[in-house]
């Protein structure tokens, strides 16, 4: 299984990014699919999930209304778009794949099965 992120930059605060998140080696149908990001010093955090089907994206409270997530089951694809960027956005951030037989918490990174290797994301004030 693989995961690749990527999509990830320097942006200015206010600006906005898409992360893109390319799966293969799994039956992505069956994955539901988070974000997470690390920042230097910190340990890494939910920001957002969304089901096979595309329904009911979850997002922590910290991006809600600034981030929004996509899927493309055609193409084993996940999309992050992240609008309204703020300094304490800047981490990496990672995509993860969660099978809907794994029973673990959403907001957890024990939640997930599989993990890509991340992309930098750095908003300058």
């Amino acid at each position: 299984v693989q995961l690749q992120a990527y999509g990830g930059g320097l942006v200015q605060a206010g600006g906005s990014l898409r992360l893109s998140c390319a799966a293969s080696g799994l039956t992505f149908s069956y994955y539901r699919m988070g974000w997470f990001r690390q920042a230097p010093g910190k340990e890494r955090e939910f920001v957002g999930r969304i089901n096979p089907s595309s329904g009911s994206p979850l997002f922590a409270d910290s991006v809600k209304g600034r981030f929004t997530m996509s899927r493309d089951n055609a193409n084993d694809m996940v999309y992050l778009q992240m609008n309204s960027l703020k300094p304490e956005d800047t981490a990496v951030y990672y995509c993860a794949a969660k099978s809907i037989r794994n029973g673990g918490s959403y907001y957890s990174t024990a939640g997930y099965d599989y993990w890509g290797q991340g992309t930098q994301v750095t908003v300058s004030s």
